[in-house]
C-alpha cells in the first residue's frame, strides 16, 4: 500500500520544497536596487527620494527605526566629501527577489567597501526590502538591515 502512495508523496514533497517561480519584475527591482546603491554611495539625495516610499519603515543594523523624513534629513546633513576623505561604495550580492503581484521582497548581501588613504575595510550586511508598486513605480516601504557576522 505504501508503494502506491510513494510517487504521490515524492511529487508533493518536490512541489512544497521547490523554489518560488521567477519574479516577473526581478530584473526591474535588481536594477532599481543597483541604481539606488550607486546613488547612496555618492550620498545623492535624489536617489534616496526616488527609492524610499513616503511611508517607509527602515530599521537599520544598529536598531534605529526611521521614516523617510529622518532618512532624508540624515542624507542632507551629510557634509560634502573632501578629497582624501574616506569613501564608501555599496554593492549587492546574492540578490533574491520574490514577487507577489504588486508587492515584492528583495533580500541580498550588502557589501560596504570603505577606502581611506591607507586602508580598505569591507563590511557585510544582510538586507531585506519590502517593495510595493504604486502608479507603475516600485518603492521600498519596509527595510531591515542586519550586520553579517564575520565568517
Amino acid at each position: 500500500m505504501l508503494l502506491l502512495f510513494a510517487p504521490a508523496l515524492f511529487a508533493l514533497t518536490l512541489a512544497t520544497t521547490a523554489p518560488a517561480p521567477t519574479a516577473p519584475d526581478a530584473a526591474v527591482l535588481a536594477k532599481l536596487l543597483n541604481e539606488f546603491l550607486a546613488g547612496a554611495s555618492r550620498d545623492d539625495p535624489a536617489a534616496h527620494e526616488r527609492f524610499w516610499a513616503d511611508d517607509v519603515i527602515y530599521t537599520g543594523s544598529a536598531g534605529r527605526r526611521r521614516g523617510k523624513s529622518e532618512i532624508m534629513s540624515d542624507v542632507r546633513a551629510t557634509p560634502p566629501h573632501e578629497p582624501g576623505d574616506p569613501s564608501t561604495v555599496f554593492t549587492a550580492e546574492d540578490v533574491r527577489v520574490q514577487q507577489y503581484g504588486d508587492a515584492a521582497l528583495v533580500a541580498f548581501r550588502l557589501v560596504a567597501t570603505t577606502t581611506s588613504r591607507d586602508s580598505t575595510h569591507v563590511a557585510h550586511y544582510l538586507d531585506t526590502g519590502f517593495f510595493v508598486k504604486r502608479g507603475g513605480r516600485w518603492q521600498a516601504v519596509g527595510w531591515q538591515a542586519t550586520v553579517q557576522p564575520e565568517r
